[in-house]
């Protein structure tokens, strides 16, 4: 008997920050799922849905109508409460068992023979230690800070990279016109990915990255250095979680138990800190939330569709407590384990790195 085609009814939640792609992905589960007689129930509010009361939803072919280009999650999200698998500073905590437990009775009780996780760090953990407890949970991975180990990259890295992108196209000339030094935060918690390469691909003068403190006297010198050339205006952009050496990271908001650190206020800094050190009027501008919205690159469309085809495909092989991965050959399953034991960072010697220096970019550590 063909096992493949055997019925099935599979669930789908995604959790943390919203992010462009999230529906493509819920979309591709659904159409692949339906084409192998199985039936998909979306669970509301991130793994939230399976507590008591329950709140979730069935999902047909014609639901998915529209899906492939809209933003954020038709099934809701959540990134704080009983499910918050990092806490502090990318800090791990075991979920509780008894929430464990009512969600697995309510997951039984559905008639689920498997759950789909879409997310990052955070809501992959959670999938992980589901799994430790007998779950049969496949991942797909999701963040636009694109810091997952054992993938070569995300969905929703693409589009943010644009968004930066974009903004810095758009402050280059409005530098340009008043020899103003702009400053651009964008997202990037551990990882500076996206500052990174939005930088080299939008004509950054200085990128400022988590994974190099750095320093403003070095920063200020690269600035002079372009006075000096005749050129009287500078482009920054700066990861959230970058900090000059021998500080800590800057936080916008309170510390809360159930959830990691709220970053902002570092480009804002820095801003204040050129001006001051420069005389150069200085002006930041704080990309936000808007990397997280808006309709996916056709980059991020097609690898969404191909993960959510792909995690159909590894529970059809009863391939739980795996992700799919993105890797130099296509997409492969590989442990949650592997992806969620360590962030994936900015080589320092990497030819990203390398490329933007060997063009004269400073990175404000030396």
């Amino acid at each position: 008997m063909n096992t493949t085609h055997k019925k099935k009814k599979i669930g789908i939640v995604t959790g943390g920050g919203d992010c462009p792609g999230l529906n493509a992905v819920i979309r591709a589960i659904v159409k692949a799922a339906a084409l192998q007689g199985w039936e998909s129930i979306g669970i509301h509010g991130g793994y939230d849905g399976l507590l008591t009361p329950m709140k979730t939803r069935p999902l047909s072919i014609k639901d998915m109508d529209g899906l492939l280009v809209r933003g954020g999650t038709i099934l809701g999200t959540a990134s704080s409460g009983p499910f918050s698998a990092k806490t502090g500073q990318g800090k791990t905590r075991q979920i509780d068992s008894s929430i464990l437990a009512q969600a697995k009775t309510n997951f039984d009780r559905l008639g689920l023979s498997a759950l789909v996780a879409i997310g990052g760090d955070g809501t992959l953990t959670v999938a992980l230690q589901m799994h430790e407890h007998g779950w049969p949970v496949v991942g797909v991975p999701k963040t636009i800070d694109n810091d997952l180990d054992a993938t070569l990259m995300t969905f929703g890295f693409d589009t943010a990279v644009s968004c930066a992108v974009d903004a810095l196209d758009r402050l280059h000339s409005t530098a340009q016109s008043h020899d103003r030094v702009m400053v651009l935060e964008v997202m990037g918690r551990y990882a500076g990915w996206i500052a990174a390469q939005a930088g080299l691909a939008g004509g950054a003068d200085v990128i400022l990255i988590p994974e190099f403190p750095f320093n403003y006297d070095a920063v200020c010198r690269k600035i002079n250095a372009r006075e000096t050339e005749g050129k009287l205006f500078t482009l920054v952009i700066v990861a959230e979680g970058a900090s000059p050496a021998g500080q800590d990271l800057i936080a916008g908001f309170a510390n809360h138990t159930d959830r990691e650190i709220r970053l902002g206020g570092i480009g804002e800094q820095v801003a204040e800190e050129i001006q001051s050190r420069t005389g150069k009027e200085s002006r930041c501008v704080v990309l936000g939330h808007l990397q997280r919205g808006g309709t996916p690159t056709q980059f991020d469309r097609q690898l969404c569709t191909r993960f959510g085809v792909y995690a159909v495909q590894m529970i059809a092989r009863n391939q739980f407590g795996m992700m799919a991965a993105l890797t130099g050959t296509g997409i492969a399953p590989v442990f949650l384990a592997d992806a969620v034991d360590r962030i994936r960072t900015v080589p320092r010697e990497g030819e990203l790195v390398m490329t933007a220096r060997a063009l004269g970019i400073s990175f404000g550590d030396g």
